[in-house]
């Protein structure tokens, strides 16, 4: 299959690239800074030659937007919600005007939509999209808008001809440097991997592997479209999930944090508390009823293939010539 990719230069893109061209697809990627012969220059806001890529192609995923690990600053959450919609319709619109548009979109979409909770975990038909929580943060609601309004770019795209799935993703797990794993590990590793501000908000994760999967079973699945939650079994705790990362690493012990010392601990990695203290309680509701199964969906085992992998890779790094 001929499979595009918006934005597939970050770490999920980069993973999907990887796997989809192992597997022997031709995959062409959309970047603002094209390196290699496949990758294909746009812009994420108006249509171009670019657009040329789509015409013909079996099936887009568009991983398209700005990184959430940053300073949620007003400036920086406003370019997440552009970057995101923007991207999206202009996808849309270059599908709409393919002659042989795809026949499937995969759209990236986030597990964020949902409210921060405890009670019970969100699944597509049961799960409460956030936005309204008490307690929280003003700007936690507009984390949630931002969802909203990057699926709703998907849903009024006019391309009757192509499926539309919006992957709601929760934080995918893999070894390579500069993902959310590599960011956790080293916090473990350096013994701070305790819980934060108590640690009784879940974390919903996905092992890079069952996403690569979830991927290809939804570009074959022609009756599965909409939102499909891609989240393990398994949600944990904060306390209970970095445990078993330290387990993982022959860490002993992990300092707790408060919420303020969390606050300082995420300006000095320029990034943000929500992605440390929302509770992110999601389950993949239609993937599994669609008899998608799980190859690690408990995250003890996740965590062991994770740091094997991640170990292996740092040798080779180590033992690598320099260029």
């Amino acid at each position: 299959m001929k499979i595009v990719l918006p934005g597939g230069t970050g770490q999920v893109g980069t993973i999907l690239d990887r796997a989809l061209s192992a597997a022997g697809h031709e995959v062409v990627v959309l970047t603002r800074q094209p390196r290699r012969p496949r990758d294909v220059a746009w812009d994420g806001a108006t249509l171009g030659p670019w657009a040329e890529a789509l015409d013909g192609a079996d099936v887009v995923v568009n991983l398209a937007g700005r990184s959430v690990s940053c300073r949620y600053t007003p400036e920086n959450l406003r370019t997440m919600m552009d970057s995101r919609v923007d991207s999206t319709r202009v996808v849309g619109e270059a599908i709409a005007s393919a002659r042989r548009p795809p026949k499937v979109w995969l759209q990236m979409s986030t597990a964020t939509i949902y409210a921060h909770r405890f009670d019970a975990a969100n699944d597509e038909a049961t799960g409460v999209i956030g936005g309204a929580e008490s307690g929280v943060p003003d700007y936690w609601a507009y984390s949630v808008e931002i969802a909203r309004n990057w699926e709703r770019a998907q849903e009024e795209a006019a391309t009757p001809g192509t499926r539309k799935v919006a992957l709601r993703a929760a934080m995918v797990m893999s070894p390579d440097r500069g993902g959310v794993f590599d960011m956790l590990s080293r916090l473990a590793r350096l013994g701070l991997g305790g819980p934060v501000a108590g640690g009784r908000q879940y974390v919903s994760w996905i092992h890079d592997e069952d996403f690569v999967r979830a991927v290809e079973f939804l570009i074959a699945r022609e009756d599965v479209e909409g939102a499909v939650n891609l989240a393990a079994p398994g949600p944990l705790p904060q306390r209970a999930f970095m445990r078993v990362l330290r387990r993982a690493w022959g860490v002993p012990v992990g300092l707790p944090a408060s919420r303020w010392m969390a606050e300082v601990g995420a300006f000095v990695l320029r990034s943000d508390t929500e992605l440390l203290l929302k509770s992110r309680r999601v389950v993949s509701g239609r993937l599994e009823d669609a008899g998608f199964a799980f190859a690690w969906s408990g995250w003890e085992g996740a965590a062991g293939d994770l740091v094997r992998r991640a170990r292996v890779r740092g040798k080779v790094s180590r033992s690598s010539p320099r260029p």
